[in-house]
């Protein structure tokens, strides 16, 4: 069956940095782009990142422009999420999906940025 699973997450303060991994099982990883979520306390599922099933195309939300970086490695069936100059408004449960909804996605890891 498909399986997602995040790791990664942790505390750190502003400024700080994080790499997030999802470890995929399940399907053909290699033929399946690949999607960074993220939900705050209280808030809905935000669209984080994305990378295509080669890695040749790759997007992100305005919100983590410039700070965040995502690849992957298709031998390990594995997508990271490098995380730079961390804000408070980061924090939130972090999820990889293997649909542009977020339907199918794992059980998430905790990200929190705190001084």
């Amino acid at each position: 069956q498909v399986q997602l699973v995040e790791s990664g997450g942790g505390l750190v303060r502003p400024g700080g940095s994080l790499t997030l991994s999802c470890k995929a099982s399940g399907f053909t990883f290699s033929d399946t782009y690949i999607y960074w979520f993220r939900q705050a306390p209280g808030k809905g599922l935000e669209w984080v990142s994305l990378i295509s099933s080669l890695g040749g195309s790759i997007n992100y939300a305005d919100s983590v422009k410039g700070r965040f970086t995502i690849s992957r490695d298709n031998a390990k069936n594995t997508v990271y999420l490098q995380m730079n100059n961390l804000k408070e408004e980061d924090t939130a449960m972090y999820y990889c999906s293997k649909d542009g909804r977020g339907t199918v996605k794992g059980q998430g890891t905790q990200v929190t940025v705190s001084s």
